[in-house]
């Protein structure tokens, strides 16, 4: 089983503008200069540190990670990996705090053409609003006893509260930020985990990993298992 899985964290875009400063952002990513009316830019608010419907979180060590990753990354529809899903791309990242949430702030730019004013009306006008962001998430922290997995078998559930605690996971070291997608409905309220086709693959591993919990909390409960 591969360490990394994909993570999609949904988000939504806010209105932007490409000044001098932002356009030398844009044009490193280009073969050719182009000019402010060529382009036109936008920020998404992509994720942030608090905990989400699937009882996970990103720390601020790992959105600091993916605002590293995410710079030159492209942006696609319903996370269709295809060259004609591309729509727009990354050009600058950054991590924002406001009233004491962190949070992934990326700034993506398309070219105006005729066929990408569609795309543009549609932002403008909020109804291209929400996003997902897709990534690998090598480590999974347990927020009650502090277990990584794969690594170290944990028999907290998420969701289930020990105490006066409830568990969650903490998302660490991020392996790789894949792409950014329009997306019609966002699984979560700020930053929620895309269910879509593309994540059935995670979604069985993590039906085997909640299975192989139980065999071995059966285990540890009566001994081992006998034939």
């Amino acid at each position: 089983m591969n360490e990394n899985e994909i993570v999609r964290k949904a988000g939504r875009i806010e209105g932007g503008r490409a000044d001098s400063a932002e356009l030398a952002l844009i044009n490193a990513q280009t073969l050719r200069p182009l000019a402010a009316d060529e382009v036109f830019a936008f920020r998404i608010c992509a994720c942030d540190d608090q905990v989400d419907r699937d009882f996970e979180r990103f720390t601020e060590t790992a959105l600091t990670q993916l605002a590293d990753l995410y710079v030159g990354k492209t942006m696609l529809i319903d996370h269709l990996w295809s060259a004609t899903a591309q729509t727009a791309r990354v050009y600058g990242a950054s991590v924002e705090v406001e009233n004491g949430t962190r949070r992934l702030m990326l700034r993506a730019y398309l070219l105006r053409t005729p066929d990408s004013a569609p795309t543009i009306a549609a932002i403008e006008a909020g109804i291209l609003r929400e996003v997902s962001v897709a990534c690998a998430v090598r480590r999974r922290v347990c927020s009650i006893c502090g277990a990584a997995e794969p690594e170290t078998y944990c028999e907290h559930v998420p969701g289930r509260t020990y105490g006066d605690q409830v568990c969650h996971r903490d998302l660490e070291d991020i392996a790789d930020a894949y792409e950014v997608s329009f997306v019609a409905v966002p699984a979560q309220r700020g930053a929620g985990v895309v269910k879509d086709a593309a994540a059935s693959r995670t979604d069985e591993k993590e039906r085997f990993l909640q299975a192989l919990r139980l065999l071995r909390l059966e285990e540890k409960r009566y001994g081992g298992l006998k034939a």
